[in-house]
């Protein structure tokens, strides 16, 4: 006889990563979070560093300002300059990225695998099949 379900069912139960990268997993999205980690920056400088057309950039910063991860800043001087800025929010996520190019720099240049190079290496430089690791 199988045991009795809960009355909750844990498909139904929300996921904070699955919510988290709702709201922050598009390409986009993580590439301009993380190039405003190094500060305030104008539009134009955004588009030359991310590489994103202005269609594009527009409606992920229109989107990230809506979610409260940045804050844009209009100065009407001649001539007339959007500044886009991280939120207390945006900038809570900058020890994930920390944690991100921490975890890419270890494991990214793994063997197919999934085996740790260095791991490889201080076994003698063969791999757990004899052949020489590269």
């Amino acid at each position: 006889m199988p045991p009795e379900s809960d009355s909750t069912d844990d498909a139904d139960e929300p996921c904070s990563v699955i919510d988290s990268l709702e709201q922050i997993g598009s390409q986009w999205r993580l590439i301009v979070l993380h190039d405003l980690q190094g500060g305030e920056k104008r539009f134009n400088e955004l588009k030359r560093s991310t590489d994103a057309s202005s269609r594009t950039l527009s409606r992920v910063l229109d989107d990230l300002q809506e979610l409260g991860f940045v804050n844009r800043r209009l100065e009407e001087d001649a001539p007339v300059a959007t500044f886009y800025s991280l939120t207390p929010k945006g900038r809570s996520l900058c020890p994930v990225f920390d944690e991100i190019e921490a975890w890419a720099d270890e494991w990214l240049h793994a063997s197919p695998t999934g085996e740790d190079p260095a791991a490889v290496a201080a076994d003698g430089g063969e791999t757990d099949d004899g052949t020489p690791a590269e």
